[in-house]
């Protein structure tokens, strides 16, 4: 018996889906089919996805064409499924010659025509209408979530506005049909969605505007400074219908997904202390904007108290800060955080510098994450054992803003999906930033 092995996503199954499952057939006697995993199209930057797991494959296991079907998981998997199953022959489309030749040393490789004015990416089109998005508040953040924003289905980005007109001139060069709009009205008017991208204590008016104006949110930490203009935005956002989304894109990175699942798994035990260092010193921090609203807890304390809430999945129970500052900029703070029964400590810095590691402390063991963990693609869980240390590596494409837009989108499109970061979990950032922002804590002069 002659085996065949294919591979695909087959989202929203066509009939050139169809087409290629029934050549793939005729090159053998017995066809395997390989779905991929949602995991695995996350992992290598397939963000258009619209179909689960679940669907594609009984779309598959519907035309009856598929003798078995297989789930594929992880770079590398074709050459272990073509040993298993004893496969003669791998197949794929066309448009992909060239790519497995190196399969060639395990079977034969066949590419297969595909069939032409029809795919998945045109029909994902066609289903609605893109959202548009407009980015209020330009700098080095918004060049990242405009060219991020462009390989993720669905959206586009479509209008620029900030303060300053000589950085939209800047902003806008090169990029084609993006409209430079006079006012922050404008954008709101002009827009299904707004990424804000400005400084901290703007955020409450301007997520209230874009509300009212009835377009969902995405803003960069943190969004709020305190939890009482939290409440607002988040019920007024609720009768509206409309998604408020804080960005904090460490959270849609395939290894931070990956590494919580593993601590919740209870793999080190029971987690008992978490140390958190996030930092930056700019190329030209002589020119940094030096004022309240800025520096070490503003511009990284999000981000830092991320694992620490995710993991821990409750209030705070006490918090002492110590800050280091010259007038009002902060340059440096350090913070130890008591919850019930466990401990964590956070140092963060503008201006200043730490090693940028992420240390998780169990009863069994500990996970580490080297710097810069915000950016995390390698981790370690290690034991009394150091024979025994388990290393775990997921990669991510781009800037890795993708993920974070795409999860964005989905909340959109999708609301029965909820969100990866939810309400409750932004206002216990929030109430230690509260805190922070309203003089609680040990100041020490630069």
């Amino acid at each position: 018996m002659k085996k065949v092995i294919t591979y695909g996503t087959y989202d929203l199954l066509h009939h050139g889906h169809v087409a290629l499952l029934k050549r793939a057939k005729a090159l053998g006697d017995y066809l395997i089919v390989g779905v991929t995993a949602d995991g695995f199209d996350k992992e290598r930057g397939k963000l258009n996805v619209s179909q689960s797991l679940a669907e594609r494959i009984e779309n598959v296991r519907q035309t009856g064409i598929a003798d078995q079907i297989i789930v594929e998981e992880y770079e590398g998997q074709k050459i272990s499924d073509i040993q298993k199953y004893g496969v003669d022959i791998f197949t794929v489309g066309s448009d992909w010659v060239g790519k497995f030749d190196y399969l060639s040393e395990y079977c034969q490789v066949v590419y297969l025509p595909r069939t032409r004015g029809i795919s998945s990416t045109v029909l994902r089109a066609s289903a609605k209408p893109a959202l548009k998005v407009g980015i209020l508040g330009v700098d080095s953040m918004a060049e990242r979530f405009f060219s991020e924003a462009k390989v993720v289905s669905g959206m586009e980005v479509t209008s620029v506005y900030d303060a300053d007109p000589q950085k939209v001139t800047k902003f806008c060069r090169g990029k084609g049909g993006l409209e430079r709009l006079e006012s922050e009205q404008d954008i709101y008017a002009g827009c299904d969605a707004v990424f804000i991208n400005t400084p901290a204590d703007e955020h409450y008016q301007q997520i209230l505007a874009a509300i009212e104006a009835g377009c969902h949110v995405i803003c960069n930490p943190p969004m709020f400074l305190s939890r009482e203009e939290a409440n607002e935005c988040y019920q007024k956002a609720d009768e509206a219908g409309l998604v408020l989304f804080e960005g904090i894109k460490t959270l849609y990175f395939p290894a931070f997904e990956h590494m919580l699942l593993l601590v919740k798994s209870g793999l080190i035990g029971t987690v008992k202390d978490i140390d958190v260092s996030c930092s930056q010193i700019p190329e030209h921090m002589e020119q940094v904007v030096k004022n309240k609203y800025l520096g070490s807890l503003y511009d990284w304390g999000t981000t830092a108290l991320l694992p620490i809430i995710k993991i821990y999945e409750a209030e705070c129970l006490d918090s002492q800060l110590i800050n280091f500052q010259t007038e009002d900029f902060s340059y440096f703070t350090r913070g130890l955080l008591r919850y019930q029964n466990a401990t964590a400590s956070i140092k963060v810095g503008k201006g200043m510098k730490v090693e940028g590691e992420l240390i998780i402390t169990g009863t069994k063991g500990y996970l580490y994450v080297p710097a810069p963990w915000w950016k995390t693609e390698y981790f370690e869980i290690r034991s009394e054992d150091l024979r025994n240390v388990k290393k775990y590596f997921y990669s991510y494409e781009g800037d890795g803003l993708r993920y974070m837009i795409y999860s964005f989108l989905n909340a959109i499109n999708d609301p029965e999906r909820g969100l990866q970061h939810t309400r409750a979990e932004v206002l216990r950032a929030t109430a230690i930033l509260e805190k922070f922002h309203q003089g609680g804590f040990t100041r020490i002069e630069m």
